[in-house]
């Protein structure tokens, strides 16, 4: 069994997580069952994906779900966004985040790449 902890992609998504929930505890309150839920969730699922990926038999299940990380990743890319637009996200908050999604954009693209699948 891989141990998905190892993974330096997957704890840059966990620190994502502490990042998230931070960011997010400034958010109005009439928030925390729509926005605030729907950001935490998606940084969480990044993780979670690479971790259920990891312990998945074989690279092709494997690459299955970290392109569903991926869709996490690009589903908080979205949801911050929205909260700048909002205005719940201040500025210093938001670009480190934004490199961040970013950064564990490229490292799970990078990880589907090394993978052994059929790329047709």
């Amino acid at each position: 069994m891989k141990d998905f902890r190892r993974l330096q992609v997957w704890q840059k998504a966990a620190h994502l997580i502490d990042q998230v929930c931070m960011a997010t505890r400034s958010f109005p309150a009439e928030e925390r069952y729509v926005l605030t839920a729907q950001l935490r969730r998606a940084a969480i699922s990044i993780a979670t994906n690479i971790a259920e990926g990891c312990c998945r038999k074989g690279d092709a299940e494997f690459a299955r779900f970290l392109y569903m990380a991926m869709g996490s990743a690009s589903e908080v890319e979205c949801c911050l966004e929205v909260g700048k637009r909002l205005g719940f996200l201040k500025d210093p908050e938001n670009p480190p985040l934004s490199a961040g999604i970013v950064e564990i954009k490229k490292m799970v693209a990078s990880l589907i790449g090394r993978l052994n699948v059929d790329r047709r």
